[in-house]
């Protein structure tokens, strides 16, 4: 593919006219009716799926009782410390040395709260806070959150550290990725906001309670980021017959991610007890539903890096048609997987950056300890995210020629109209393609065969 025509293939190129490159592709009636009718199938399936599995009511409130039961009922309150004093105390199994051995004593530090909100508002409280916390810094001025548990019979009120107050950094950090997103991509990017709030609506009042109420992990995942793709595509990049083309490759690339997830996770035996807090989950619902929950996020994880595949895709197949009118289908095919193999070998290794840089605290720990790599690689913490990477990446590659196999199909009859004429409504000449402007010389030739058989 040409250097300036590899430049403009993407989502995001506009004209001075408002038009994209391949707007100018005129798809025959047939193709936009069948593309069209898959699109609507794929949403209708969706939200038939979403209806057929919305979990009973009060699923999670269930489960809020037994959490509740289990113990007493504690209130998170927010507090400003004052100041912080070091202290020892003995040992316990939580200060062992890495030799193994427990130390005699060990620093237990403590902090001065004021308390900011509820009943107990204005007391000063002291909580024992863990030594790393202080030692990673922790000052006078700094908003906790603090545990308050009521008195019971026998016992009496007490306050505990829980973590840092974060809300108002976190909101700070937040306003401002939103302000930047709507300020550089306007429309679209409030759009692609407006998509995330949908996709967070879907994932908390569908997907969580239906999968704890154990329902099919494959089934609830594929048909929540279905219903969810289905409205986001739809919102960020228009009602097209390109981004429905995306809609189809994204919905096949899905489909891929549930039945792959489900064979790998049951074929490696993971189980979702990789950390403290799903061990705490593994206490309240089944084995079942943790491990549905290990191939749900294998498919949320998938969603992003299908939908940016497959609207690239649908999107380079119309340019080139754009850019070399005589194209037929298997020319169309080998230029449009040209720009997906190159988009497919950068996504792999962001995938799996990403990943890694999730799970660095690990490496580092299985660095330090020096264990055989191979052993550290199939445990279950390290595998389930190496599964996760290599069923996001096997999935999204067989995604790449689904969409360019679709897309072709609908644009290779297509006619293309004058450069332009998509949204100024021009009415003046094409002027012949230049041969630089072709995908390639098979492009070449097979336009000049369709124009030898146009002249006869």
């Amino acid at each position: 593919m040409p250097a300036d025509l590899h430049e403009h293939v993407g989502h995001g190129h506009v004209r001075p006219d408002g038009t994209r490159p391949g707007d100018d592709v005129r798809v025959t009636a047939t193709a936009r009716r069948l593309v069209v009718a898959l699109a609507v199938a794929c949403a209708v399936a969706s939200v038939l799926g979403v209806a057929l599995l919305w979990p009973p009511a009060g699923t999670l409130a269930a489960l809020r009782e037994q959490v509740s039961a289990a113990g007493p009922v504690t209130t998170t309150v927010a507090g400003e410390v004052l100041s912080t004093a070091q202290a020892t105390c003995p040992g316990t199994s939580s200060d062992r040395l890495p030799d193994g051995t427990i130390p005699d004593s060990a620093s237990c530090p403590t902090a001065d709260v004021r308390v900011l909100e509820g009943d107990a508002a204005g007391q000063v409280v002291q909580v024992q806070v863990p030594a790393d916390v202080v030692r990673g810094g922790m000052g006078a001025g700094d908003r906790v959150d603090l545990s308050y548990f009521p008195p019971t019979e026998g016992y009496e009120a007490s306050w505990t550290w829980v973590d840092f107050s974060r809300t108002r950094p976190l909101a700070v950090v937040v306003g401002v990725f939103v302000l930047l997103t709507v300020v550089v991509a306007r429309r679209r990017g409030l759009a692609a906001l407006v998509g995330m709030a949908l996709a967070g609506a879907v994932l908390g009042l569908f997907m969580i309670p239906a999968l704890l109420a154990g329902e099919s992990a494959v089934l609830v995942s594929v048909t929540g980021c279905s219903a969810i793709m289905g409205v986001v595509l739809y919102l960020t990049h228009g009602f097209s017959l390109r981004t429905a083309a995306a809609h189809l490759g994204t919905v096949s690339g899905l489909v891929l991610v549930g039945l792959a997830a489900h064979v790998a996770v049951g074929a490696t035996h993971l189980q979702g007890l990789s950390d403290e807090d799903s061990g705490y989950l593994g206490q309240l619902t089944s084995m079942g539903v943790l491990q549905g929950l290990v191939v749900a996020g294998m498919v949320l994880a998938g969603v992003g890096v299908l939908n940016d595949v497959t609207i690239t895709q649908a999107s380079a197949v119309w340019e080139v048609r754009e850019h070399a009118p005589g194209a037929g289908f298997r020319t169309l095919v080998s230029s449009g997987m040209r720009v997906g193999r190159d988009h497919l070998a950068s996504t792999v290794y962001t995938v799996a950056f990403a990943y890694a840089g999730a799970a660095l605290p690990v490496l580092v720990i299985i660095a330090v300890t020096d264990p055989a790599w191979l052993d550290a690689l199939t445990s279950s913490k390290i595998a389930e995210e190496v599964v996760r990477t290599a069923i996001g990446g096997a999935c999204v590659a067989l995604s790449v020629p689904v969409t360019t196999a679709v897309a072709a199909a609908a644009v290779a009859g297509a006619s293309v109209a004058p450069t332009g004429a998509a949204g100024a409504g021009a009415t003046q000449p094409a002027e012949a393609t230049p041969p630089a402007a072709l995908p390639g010389r098979r492009a070449q030739r097979e336009a000049e065969r369709s124009g030898r058989r146009g002249r006869r």
